[in-house]
């Protein structure tokens, strides 16, 4: 059913030609003052219509329907192209399920490496074990939640002690006295965790982290001392043993993946610091390395952020490129204004409906090679700057 990429939808239009008729249209600069673009319909809905026809309905409304329909279309362009694509998720996205989306997206080959927060990779790990998260209210009496041991996200409830202090567990024996005392990159923490998991748990097929783990899909975790991955390895380190995150290294292996690729994009769920960690890999190659390269081709936000507070996570693509963050300010970018939990299911499944499996990329296998090669480059470059002065 995921392979109908040419089949028209309802509307009489094929997927791939909706995606050429975005690049012509609105990839390509055109003068925004004058009257000319699509004419937008008097809309119908028909009960026969699919995921596809939705996403068109809104791109050719608009405000941000129009802005999701346009976000959708060059999902599937970054895929056509093969770009190497980056997901960032911050929020709370997994306690809510959503780690079983970006599960599908990785096994389709849409997501080849993976910017997140600690509590993503923690609270997606209940799932795999099996650990109770379910859906409560947000009118409560957070004292009596308390009382009752009960943890609330927005509406969600999350046991203490069969969820979170099981959780902690988990973790502890795995980043215990056999962790290896040596420096390490989250992608290599997130890697061992879903390799255990994989191993370990009872339910291994409901977490995004084992499915990395399978396909070599590097997970950084942006903050890993802002959250419980971090808090649980506070009993070792007591005890003596030191962990060393080398989180130089890592932002360069990030930076020497948009090095590395012919094309690169950005899906951002929310803001935060996953989003500039992933953005920050165009500066780290231009500003600080020397390169002249302008940051990534293309970057989708699904934000609910301001942009008039000066916050990073409302803060606008376009600002970006004045940093260096994004090639071209004018195209291939797409900001849509929304809740992320109603938005990021239609992208994703718009894509999964529409575009064909890839062939996954298995990035964290070529993390040495990249970095190698951003080395040579940067050790190259430097030799003849040195000869011209």
């Amino acid at each position: 059913m995921f392979e109908q990429k040419n089949e028209k939808t309802t509307s009489g239009i094929s997927a791939k030609a909706q995606v050429l008729i975005y690049s012509l249209i609105y990839v390509e600069k055109v003068d925004p003052h004058k009257f000319h673009g699509k004419d937008i319909p008097h809309i119908k809905l028909d009960p026969k219509m699919n995921i596809e026809d939705l996403v068109h309905v809104f791109s050719r409304s608009g405000f941000n329907g129009r802005q999701l329909g346009e976000a959708a279309k060059l999902y599937s362009k970054m895929i056509e192209e093969n770009a190497t694509i980056c997901l960032t998720v911050s929020g709370a996205m997994t306690p809510v399920g959503f780690g079983g989306i970006i599960k599908s997206l990785i096994e389709r080959g849409f997501v080849d490496w993976i910017i997140t927060t600690g509590a993503n990779v923690y609270h997606e790990d209940h799932f795999a074990w099996g650990f109770p998260i379910k859906q409560g209210n947000s009118d409560v009496d957070d004292m009596r939640l308390y009382e009752n041991e009960i943890v609330r996200i927005r509406d969600v409830y999350i046991k203490f002690c069969e969820t979170l202090e099981a959780q902690d567990q988990v973790v502890q024996k795995m980043f215990g006295k056999d962790f290896p005392d040596k420096p390490f990159t989250t992608a290599e923490f997130c890697n061992l965790m879903g390799k255990l998991s994989k191993k370990q748990s009872k339910y291994p097929e409901k977490s995004f982290i084992t499915a990395a783990y399978d396909y070599d899909v590097p997970i950084y975790i942006s903050t890993l001392k802002d959250s419980s991955l971090a808090l649980n390895l506070a009993i070792q380190r007591l005890q003596g043993k030191v962990y060393n995150l080398d989180f130089v290294r890592e932002i360069i292996e990030q930076a020497a993946i948009l090095f590395n690729s012919k094309k690169s994009g950005i899906v951002e769920i929310g803001g935060g610091v996953p989003k500039n960690t992933a953005q920050q890999t165009g500066p780290l190659l231009d500003q600080i390395l020397g390169r002249d390269d302008g940051g990534q081709d293309y970057i989708i936000q699904i934000t609910d952020a301001r942009p008039d507070t000066g916050g990073l996570s409302g803060a606008t693509l376009q600002e970006g490129k004045s940093w260096g963050k994004v090639k071209d300010p004018h195209k291939g970018t797409v900001t849509v204004y929304a809740d992320a939990t109603i938005a990021f299911p239609i992208l994703a499944l718009y894509v999964l409906s529409n575009q064909k499996k890839r062939k996954p990329k298995r990035l964290y296998k070529k993390l040495d090679l990249f970095y190698q090669n951003l080395k040579d480059d940067y050790f190259k470059n430097s030799a003849k700057k040195s000869r011209k002065k």
